[in-house]
């Protein structure tokens, strides 16, 4: 049976809190994440939820929403409570619920409620509204640049076999090559007549929850956690471009170069200073697309950068070890605190052996919510 959210909510805190050796009591102060829980299981006060967890009540505790850039905008809000002096100790909590009691995911059903996070202009005619707003991003990217489906889906690819050593990973039993990943027919189709995405192109869809516990350094005196065994969120940016197709730019979005740079800025370095990434890949182009934005490939060479295997484990910069949205899963409340928690990991060594990438002093994250609309980056520094 599927985990009900109060389940996901108590697993998420107890799991974070495990880790550490520490009690919810000690926090002071909470966000959670999560996009459908309107649409999809009519609950609205996902704070009371949190709050239901015992060590959490009574406290100043909040839900946050900013589409599939829910879980990152959540850790920015514990972010600023603690530069506000609430406390010493925050705990970010993401949870998406996609499935039924019975595990079952109800594919168009999940495509209505995240088609709520587009412009109304640009549902009309389209059944699975993402899919078909990113098979036109995926057109558009491929024409513009001359890049192939090959090339996209070489992304997906690495991403699989990222997942193979992955436990947390959705598709960690399943291998992919290219010619699977290319080839059309079986379980991999054109999703919309005409335009070039296929279902290996897509996340998945996801139960799932993460949680994170921020700090300030009297926090970590407190929690009895050596300063020296964290990393630091040395950096970090927000923006949001407008909803409407017209005024916004989907291959070079403003507001998400605006947060990159800002979050490199903050932290002192450049994206040369970059070992390790988890970007959105909601879509195989935006595999490509985060590439870029995070100032790996100039506009138009994302994708080579995974054709030449740079962003492999073993190369230039590993980027979605994970196995990215692609084939990790996309959970969306928790997606931005997974993120930043395996980059995280990342730096403290904690990842499986095969997808460690060796001396890596810095890490980053891209959060993306809506068609490329709200972005979250932020900068990680390790242990110092």
């Amino acid at each position: 049976m599927a985990m009900t959210q109060e389940q996901m909510i108590a697993a998420a805190v107890a799991g974070v809190c495990g880790e550490i050796g520490v009690s919810a009591s000690e926090m002071d102060s909470g966000s959670i994440a999560a996009a459908c829980n309107f649409s999809l299981h009519q609950q609205g006060l996902l704070a009371g939820l949190l709050a239901g967890v015992e060590g959490m009540a009574t406290k100043p505790l909040e839900a946050v929403e900013n589409a599939c850039a829910s879980g990152g905008q959540a850790v920015l809000s514990g972010i600023y409570k603690l530069q506000a002096s609430l406390g010493e100790t925050a705990i970010a909590v993401g949870i998406e619920k996609m499935r039924d009691d019975d595990g079952r995911a109800d594919g168009k059903r999940v495509g209505e409620a995240l088609g709520y996070f587009s412009d109304p202009a640009e549902r009309p005619g389209k059944t699975f509204v993402f899919p078909h707003i990113f098979a036109e991003i995926m057109k558009l990217y491929m024409e513009r640049w001359s890049v192939t489906e090959a090339d996209l889906a070489s992304i997906a690819v690495q991403e699989y076999a990222n997942t193979r050593h992955n436990p947390y990973a959705q598709m960690q039993k399943v291998e992919l090559t290219l010619e699977q990943a290319t080839a059309i027919g079986g379980n991999n189709r054109y999703l919309v007549d005409g335009l070039p995405l296929k279902t290996y192109d897509c996340s998945q869809i996801t139960d799932g929850w993460a949680a994170m516990i921020l700090a300030t350094e009297e926090g970590l005196a407190r929690l009895g956690v050596d300063r020296h065994s964290c990393v630091q969120i040395a950096g970090w940016g927000q923006a949001v471009d407008p909803l409407q197709h017209a005024q916004r730019n989907v291959l070079e979005p403003a507001g998400a170069y605006r947060a990159m740079r800002g979050a490199y800025a903050m932290a002192g370095i450049s994206a040369e200073d970059v070992q390790a990434a988890e970007i959105h890949d909601c879509f195989t182009v935006m595999g490509a697309l985060g590439t870029e934005i995070l100032g790996k490939a100039v506009p138009g060479r994302g994708a080579s950068y995974w054709v030449d295997g740079k962003a492999a484990p073993g190369g230039d910069c590993g980027i979605n070890t994970s196995g990215g949205l692609i084939a990790k899963g996309h959970p969306v409340g928790a997606t931005g605190i997974a993120m930043i928690g395996w980059a995280a990991w990342q730096l403290l060594g904690k990842v499986p052996d095969a997808l460690h990438v060796r001396n890596a002093e810095h890490a980053a994250t891209f959060n993306i919510g809506g068609p490329v609309c709200a972005s979250v980056c932020t900068v990680l520094r390790g242990p110092q």
